[in-house]
């Protein structure tokens, strides 16, 4: 029997400039989205009925994660008008609530994976997404893009400035709320998006009310040798640095306190 897997690449804002509330009560952002080399890996093949099995070291941590794989795999077969089953397994590599994507990207590798497996229009999974998170649809691009409205507008972007790039992303071990976040937020709108380079992240000072850690990776990271750009991701807690060689990104990773996870990568 074919096995079927599919990567879950992690998400790194890049930007995030919260703007207001939509007329849906969601919060209006602006955001540059860029993924990751490394992240999960979901696998599947043809069963009569849908399961899921979850695997890796962070399968304590699992909730929503868990739950949206087959809440997407029941999105597309509903999209498609179909009934078919799968065999779905989740190799979880990366922290729950952590920022970078977790059940947006593992939602987004099960719509891919099961179209294929499934032979369906790749315009179902595209239909399917917004209505299963925020990021899914950036996720299910997984590439380097703007995004509006609640962050779920695209636009392709195409950046030398990212692909390639080494990157460090590290998080203090502290799950956070996306919700809790974005309820902290001081509702001061500080302007556009422009130079992801020049933006910021609005959820950084709120993140950091909540687990105060965040700001001692963040130092962390400004204190390594070549990282020239240094942010936190989505509403927390994973931090990240972008690096000028491997070589440098390599040096930090190794520098890494071991009570943080880290990860070192390159952007796609």
């Amino acid at each position: 029997m074919i096995r079927y897997s599919e990567p879950a690449p992690a998400k790194l804002n890049l930007a995030l400039h919260v703007r207001g509330r939509l007329p849906d009560g969601r919060h209006a952002i602006e955001t540059v989205f860029a993924f990751c080399t490394d992240g999960d890996l979901v696998e599947a093949e043809a069963a009569d009925d849908l399961n899921l099995a979850v695997s890796g070291p962070f399968v304590a941590d699992l909730s929503n994660e868990q739950n949206l794989v087959l809440t997407a795999a029941v999105a597309l077969r509903e999209a498609a008008g179909i009934e078919a089953g799968a065999a779905l397994h989740l190799k979880k590599r990366l922290p729950v609530a952590s920022g970078i994507g977790g059940g947006s990207a593992d939602a987004a590798a099960a719509l891919r994976l099961l179209t294929r497996l499934w032979k369906v229009d790749p315009a179902h999974a595209a239909a399917a997404a917004p209505r299963l998170g925020s990021d899914v649809p950036a996720c299910l691009l997984s590439m380097s893009a703007r995004g509006s409205g609640a962050g779920d507008e695209l636009q392709l972007l195409d950046d030398p400035a990212i692909a390639n790039t080494p990157v460090l992303l590290v998080n203090p071990g502290m799950p956070l709320s996306t919700a809790e976040v974005f309820a902290g937020w001081d509702g001061v709108d500080r302007g556009p998006l422009g130079d992801w380079r020049e933006g910021r992240n609005d959820l950084e000072a709120p993140a950091v009310a909540l687990v105060p850690e965040i700001a001692e990776v963040l130092d962390w990271l400004r204190g390594r040798a070549g990282a020239n750009f240094v942010r936190m991701s989505g509403s927390g807690a994973t931090c990240f640095a972008l690096f000028e060689s491997e070589s440098a990104r390599d040096a930090a990773a190794a520098a890494a306190p071991g009570h943080w996870w880290h990860q070192a990568s390159h952007l796609r």
